[in-house]
């Protein structure tokens, strides 16, 4: 079984978000295509929490270099994914290194600036959408880049899927505690609107503590850390999942909403513009609170047009078809 290297952030492997996620159904669909996904982190120089001094990402990244080499040699690893830009210069000790991208340079994340110069050693990549394909060749001229999207479980799509339980008053968001996701605007939103029941979900047990700076309202229910089983769940009892981030590599809770035929509200910008399905409504600051109280207010509880679309374009049987197309070449160089 021929090995394959996935190097990820320790505090990625560890929460239950779409790093996580993928990760895991990364080695699923290895073992059914005969690919090992070998998961390596390292240990050491890793903040719990985002953008520490002496802690930032690439720079914690760089300095853990020696402990993923010393990983990578022990297994005898010589194809090797990476999934932050911080372990760009693998490249220079792995010939066959490719980037997929949790994050990007965009001006809209922070410490955008810190990631743009690892991106200048980059000379191939897997990508989720056709937008960061074309942000690749715009910004950087990297042009060898595979698009296969983070699929979702259809297993959990057809176990949970009950539009009869669905909460007609009920809005789901699923985020970070960070300044990109504005949790704070789904708080104001929660406060403008008592009548709505809105669940905020974070990826990690972290949050919890971050979370108590906020005054939450009472209509407002938190939760933290929950199994993609759980996610699933919850998401069938909602009417509406909005985002509300600046901006997204893939956003897969989104193509989850839309599995679970969530009526879903969405940002304008052209990162999202894979998330077109029928009932998926985009919107900016000035107008997401009316969008998504129109969204509550149609008389359907659910989208099947929405579902009929994820299941076409985003299930995890597509991502397993581009995975099996992206190995056969890359692996038998």
């Amino acid at each position: 079984m021929k090995k394959v290297g996935l190097v990820m952030r320790k505090i990625q492997f560890r929460e239950n978000q779409g790093p996580r996620v993928f990760a895991d159904r990364l080695n699923a669909i290895g073992q059914e295509l005969g690919v090992d996904i070998v998961f390596i982190s390292p240990e050491r120089h890793v903040s719990g929490y985002d953008w520490l001094p002496g802690y930032e990402h690439e720079k914690g990244d760089l300095v853990n270099y020696d402990i993923v080499l010393d990983q990578i040699h022990e297994q005898g690893i010589e194809h090797v994914i990476y999934t932050v830009s911080g372990f760009t210069y693998l490249k220079m000790f792995i010939e066959k290194s490719v980037l997929f991208p949790h994050s990007f340079p965009d001006p809209a994340l922070t410490g955008y600036e810190m990631m743009k110069p690892f991106y200048q050693i980059v000379d191939k990549a897997i990508v989720q959408t056709e937008f960061l394909k074309e942000e690749f060749a715009r910004n950087f001229g990297i042009t060898d880049v595979d698009v296969i999207p983070i699929g979702f479980s259809e297993s959990l799509a057809q176990k949970h899927f009950d539009p009869s339980q669905v909460v007609h008053n009920r809005i789901l968001w699923i985020g970070r505690d960070e300044e990109n996701r504005r949790p704070d605007l789904v708080l104001d939103y929660a406060r403008r609107n008592p009548d709505k029941e809105v669940f905020m979900v974070f990826g990690g047990e972290r949050y919890r503590e971050s979370m108590k700076k906020y005054d939450i309202p009472d209509n407002v229910r938190l939760q933290f850390a929950l199994s993609q089983d759980e996610v699933f769940a919850l998401m069938n009892t909602a009417k509406v999942y909005w985002n509300c981030s600046r901006f997204d590599t893939f956003a897969m809770p989104l193509t989850e909403a839309l599995a679970m035929g969530k009526i879903v509200v969405k940002p304008e910008h052209p990162c999202y513009r894979h998330i077109n399905a029928r009932h998926s409504f985009s919107g900016h600051e000035e107008n997401w609170f009316e969008l998504v109280n129109m969204a509550a207010a149609l008389p359907q509880s659910h989208s099947m047009d929405n579902r009929y679309y994820a299941f076409d374009q985003f299930s995890s049987r597509v991502m397993k078809e581009g995975y099996k197309n992206f190995f056969d070449v890359w692996l038998r160089d």
